[in-house]
């Protein structure tokens, strides 16, 4: 007869999280990039205590992370893409989650309350802050936007407005489908220099506008007929979330498009069982962000003017596509 789960399991969960936390902020996996080091020489490499650190490395072994031979440690496969030189890494990401830690830590004061006082946006750290958490989105959204631009038909558009672009992962990937298109990407000032940086590494600069600005506070540039909202509008309330779709609606050409990526939940807010935990996330992590179900987008949508609102991909991660016409 098959053993019962273990009810305490999941619990002991944030143990395993919590140690590849500390080792991606120690750099662990890139220092390991090279080849095999002792604990020894990792411990001097790191600045890190000998017997703290090996007692580290060997939970890394048995999670698969990490493989240990004569006394020496290496990356296998799974633990490579740690590393800050592997071509396809996620150590941004997994940086990014230790800040997520840390507002994550004030849940239970968070639910009593309703709102987390003690949160720290991940930005609040200066420039290397920032770049941090737009690599981390990088990260997450680089395979995905590649297989959503090739799922869509985007033939009658011509020009994208990305809103919140970041570095510029869904504008490459919609103008490396549709060659004909031309877009603008609109995000922070400090962000615009790292969209032109990927853009010119994929050879789009010149099919590309970049404006700076911020959309909580600036209109929107005007023109276009396709606008982008990537995992945006979970951060926002719904408050917030109308106020956009407005400016967008002020600044799509008419019958122009609005494309919105994000989780998209159920009427009764428990699938996709990923969007039910990010909106904890948001509780944790905003003032006013959340998950929202198609009824509410779809709602606020119409309230700021949009026609035609439709469903057009559920997704059970953050694939979902809601797509709407001014």
């Amino acid at each position: 007869m098959a053993s019962s789960p273990d009810p305490l399991e999941p619990v002991r969960g944030f143990m395993k999280s919590r140690i590849l936390l500390t080792a991606a902020e120690l750099d662990v996996f890139t220092a390991l990039h090279d080849g095999p080091l002792s604990a020894e020489q990792l411990a001097e490499k790191t600045g890190t205590d000998l017997r703290a650190l090996s007692r580290l490395l060997d939970c890394l072994v048995t999670f698969g992370h990490l493989a240990k031979e004569d006394g020496a440690y290496r990356l296998t496969e799974e633990g490579a893409v740690f590393s800050a030189r592997h071509p396809e890494s996620v150590l941004p990401m997994v940086l990014h989650m230790n800040h997520v830690w840390d507002n994550w830590h004030h849940l239970t004061r968070t639910v009593q309350e309703g709102t987390n006082a003690q949160r720290k946006a991940p930005t609040a750290s200066g420039p290397e802050s920032l770049k941090a958490f737009i690599g981390a989105m990088h990260v997450v959204g680089r395979n995905l936007a590649r297989e959503i631009a090739r799922s869509l038909d985007l033939s009658p558009y011509r020009s994208l407005l990305d809103i919140g672009g970041g570095s510029g992962t869904y504008t490459i990937a919609f103008l490396e489908e549709n060659p004909s298109m031309r877009a603008v990407l609109f995000d922070l000032p400090d962000v615009i220099p790292m969209a032109q940086e990927r853009l010119a590494q994929a050879r789009l600069l010149d099919r590309v506008t970049l404006v700076a600005g911020d959309f909580y506070n600036d209109e929107l540039p005007s023109g276009c007929d396709l606008a982008l909202l990537s995992a945006i509008i979970h951060q926002n309330s719904r408050e917030e979330n109308r106020t956009l779709f407005q400016k967008i609606q002020r600044a799509l050409q008419p019958e122009g498009g609005l494309l919105i990526r994000d989780h998209i939940m159920d009427s009764d807010r428990t699938w996709p069982a990923a969007g039910a935990l990010f909106a904890i996330n948001m509780l944790a992590n905003t003032a006013g962000g959340d998950t929202y179900t198609f009824e509410e987008v779809a709602e606020d949508l119409k309230w700021a003017g949009f026609r035609h609102v439709q469903w057009i991909r559920k997704g059970a991660r953050m694939d979902s596509l809601v797509l709407a016409t001014s």
